[in-house]
């Protein structure tokens, strides 16, 4: 049986999430919700719903979000009996009727153990529940590093609450603890998927919620999200760069080695990574260019 986990700590549209779980037309799932020490008390609400959702709730005494976003989400998944499939489902997301049903039908279909991430198709809504996006769909089979990629490109959008993945695979490598968890998503499915495919599902959707009340839509945190997208971009070159195909390796170092200068923080140490790096992966034309980008770089930095 699926479990869904909501790390609860907004009431606003809670009930919107909790009634789009009621409407799944197939009811062989369990529902875990983690209060974060929420000022919020959604007990009045989660009474309406004891006859008609199979749910768990508890309430943590001391407020851990604000201070690691992950470590809430991993203490919410401690929650789980013995289910070996899991979602994060965001407390103010919605998913489409179908989403158990065809995750079942998938499941029970399927015995292609190399499979730990399965994601559904994906639109944005507002927070009066207006779609306001175009629907993203997905190749059926594509590995995690070419989805990262395409989302690098603009060309889709992904978040945490569109993704199934294996118990086993959170167990092996968990959550990495990047602030306000930007990026923590993108490293689980490149983590959790072992360097395989993400299965797609893409006739059933999950909604996802763009308000000023969430940290997407915040503008108060751009500092905190850039030191994510650093952090994002040194462990995958540190330690994830082999995931990814020899041609998407230079474009990830370049990304990396840009953040690094945006943020004045590009020092003699990563100089010496970046031409190990290139050396490694047979890079020299691309270790020429990188010694152009540091003259350039140097004498910029002299002028200013």
């Amino acid at each position: 049986m699926l479990a869904i986990v909501i790390p609860y700590y907004k009431l606003r549209f809670f009930e919107s999430t909790l009634q789009s779980l009621v409407m799944q037309t197939d009811k062989r799932f369990k529902v875990y919700i983690g209060d974060d020490a929420s000022p919020e008390n959604p007990a009045e609400i989660l009474k309406e719903y004891e006859d008609k959702l199979n749910f768990v709730y508890h309430r943590f005494e001391t407020n851990l979000g604000s201070v690691s976003l992950t470590q809430q989400w991993e203490r919410c998944i401690q929650l789980m009996h013995d289910e070996k499939w899991l979602m994060i489902l965001g407390d103010d997301d919605q998913l489409g009727e179908n989403v158990v049903e065809l995750f079942n039908n998938a499941q029970y279909g399927f015995r292609d153990e190399t499979i730990n991430v399965i994601r559904f198709a994906s639109q944005v809504i507002d927070e009066r529940g207006n779609r306001n996006s175009i629907l993203y769909n997905h190749p059926e089979y594509e590995l995690a590093t070419d989805s990262f990629l395409r989302k690098w490109r603009n060309d889709t959008r992904s978040s945490l609450s569109e993704y199934i993945f294996r118990k086993a695979s959170f167990q092996k490598y968990g959550f990495v603890n990047f602030p306000l968890a930007w990026y923590s998503d993108d490293m689980a499915w490149i983590e959790f998927a072992s360097k395989g495919s993400i299965l797609s599902i893409n006739q059933g959707i999950v909604f996802f919620r763009y308000s000023e009340y969430n940290i997407s839509g915040k503008t108060d945190n751009l500092d905190l999200k850039e030191i994510s997208k650093l952090l994002f971009y040194e462990r995958i070159a540190r330690y994830r760069l082999n995931y990814f195909a020899k041609s998407q390796r230079v474009l990830l170092l370049t990304t990396f080695e840009a953040v690094l200068k945006k943020r004045q923080m590009f020092t003699f140490g990563y100089f010496l990574f970046f031409c190990k790096k290139y050396l490694a992966n047979g890079e020299f034309i691309s270790l020429r260019k990188f010694f152009k980008r540091q003259i350039i770089y140097v004498v910029k930095g002299q002028k200013t």
